[in-house]
């Protein structure tokens, strides 16, 4: 009855439906009906439930909600799966729907963005129930993309006219964090950013950090330009020591500031007594490395239980936020020296 199937090496057993039906003595159409919600008799369905409980069977959920037309399925969208930021989100995304009766279907871009694109139209077609994009960048391909999917939509880390969005408090956790470094003696200057094709990381942490410099007095500030890699922060470190040394770099992502760090260190200076690094996200490692690095850590996991939350809601017409705000704080560690300023 059951078949023997190999997986890794070994041998499970897998009970099918005709399994369930030659059980409990009724046809496969009679099974089917009862796993899709159809009519059967109080008697026919006990029999039905004690095979599956006998057996713990469980039906293939995903092609059984495509052929009743709706899903328990919500499309995420991601730009890496390299990402602490990115995990610690899709925890709580998959913690809240699990609790709520959904499942999270996960679609990686590499940060490609006609990727973005394809996936909004790939998930569409499988009838998700929702779909929450991490987005860097909401363009009209997206807004046509998402239009023609004609379902509940939840932006993460971009703020949308169009669509319900969570995100990071990036200008103010960048004005908080220029006043922070300002205020422990720091004069010299220089930022690593991202490009500002990213609004928020790239575009709203920058303008937050030099909003807050230019407010807090006399300064000079350096900006350059990387990606999210450790590899390329190293690099473009490594060329800004050969020309002078600042009194701190602040880096768009704690990924970049490790980056930076390593540059640091294979020149044979010290942090943070030859000069400071700090950082934006929070990440755990963060706080492994030695020094420990100063950042601004926001509360990913808890953005996504709120993306979980609201989209389910969405999907239930219930009332949600058009644009929520998670929260952050400063994080002092080891890497950020308070020095003492003749300005």
């Amino acid at each position: 009855m059951r078949k023997h199937l190999k997986k890794g090496g070994g041998e499970y057993l897998r009970t099918t439906i005709s399994d369930i039906a030659n059980m409990a003595k009724v046809s496969k159409s009679t099974v089917s009906r009862f796993l899709n919600g159809g009519y059967v008799s109080a008697a026919t369905a006990k029999k039905i439930q004690t095979a599956i409980t006998e057996t713990k069977f469980e039906p293939n959920s995903f092609a059984q909600s495509l052929k009743q037309k709706k899903t328990n399925f919500i499309g995420v969208i991601i730009p890496r799966l390299d990402s602490y930021t990115m995990t610690k989100m899709l925890m709580g995304i998959d913690e809240r729907l699990k609790e709520l009766g959904f499942q999270m279907l996960v679609a990686n871009t590499d940060q490609v963005q006609e990727r973005e694109i394809e996936n909004i139209y790939a998930f569409s077609r499988q009838k998700v129930a929702g779909i929450i994009l991490m987005a860097t960048n909401i363009t009209e391909e997206h807004n046509e993309a998402f239009e023609y999917a004609g379902i509940p939509t939840l932006v993460i880390g971009q703020e949308s006219t169009n669509y319900h969005s969570i995100i990071h408090a990036d200008y103010e956790a960048g004005y908080d964090l220029g006043k922070f470094i300002y205020k422990n003696g720091h004069r010299k200057i220089l930022f690593l950013g991202v490009s500002e094709q990213d609004e928020a990381v790239g575009l709203k942490r920058k303008r937050g950090f030099m909003d807050a410099l230019k407010d807090s007095g006399p300064h000079s500030v350096k900006a350059l330009e990387a990606d999210f890699s450790m590899e390329r922060a190293r690099i473009e470190t490594d060329k800004a020591l050969r020309v002078g040394i600042p009194d701190i770099i602040v880096c768009s992502t704690d990924n970049m500031a490790l980056g930076a760090m390593k540059a640091i260190q294979e020149k044979n200076f010290t942090i943070p007594a030859d000069l400071s690094v700090a950082g934006f996200g929070g990440y755990r490692i963060s706080e492994m490395v030695h020094p420990g690095l100063t950042t601004v850590s926001f509360h990913y996991f808890d953005v996504g239980l709120n993306a979980a939350f609201s989209i389910v809601s969405l999907i239930e017409g219930k009332s949600v936020q058009k644009k929520m705000v998670s929260g952050y704080e400063i994080i002092r560690r080891e890497s950020v020296a308070a020095i003492k300023s003749s300005n």
